[in-house]
């Protein structure tokens, strides 16, 4: 494999990917080359990443209080409010 030299999908500058890069993208089963560079990259995951937490109301499995998670509970797990949680570790 030889580098070879993308241009950014958003900022239309020109980047190089590496023939280490595209070692590890065929690695991990990836199809398709990088569309952005590295920057656009990190700025698009920060973007994505700055939504709002879900939270979720259940009741504690020890104590029977109301609270609030941030995951949706299954069911099959028992889910523990933030005081019981931390005297069980």
């Amino acid at each position: 494999m030889e580098d070879k030299t993308i241009v950014c999908r958003d900022c239309g500058k020109e980047f190089i990917f590496s023939a280490q890069e595209q070692e590890f993208f065929a690695e991990k089963g990836f199809q398709n080359e990088p569309a952005r560079c590295l920057p656009c990259r990190r700025l698009r995951k920060q973007q994505a990443n700055k939504g709002e937490r879900q939270f979720h109301t259940v009741f504690c499995s020890n104590c029977g209080v109301e609270t609030q998670v941030p995951f949706k509970p299954t069911g099959i797990k028992p889910v523990y409010c933030r005081d019981c949680f931390q005297k069980m570790k």
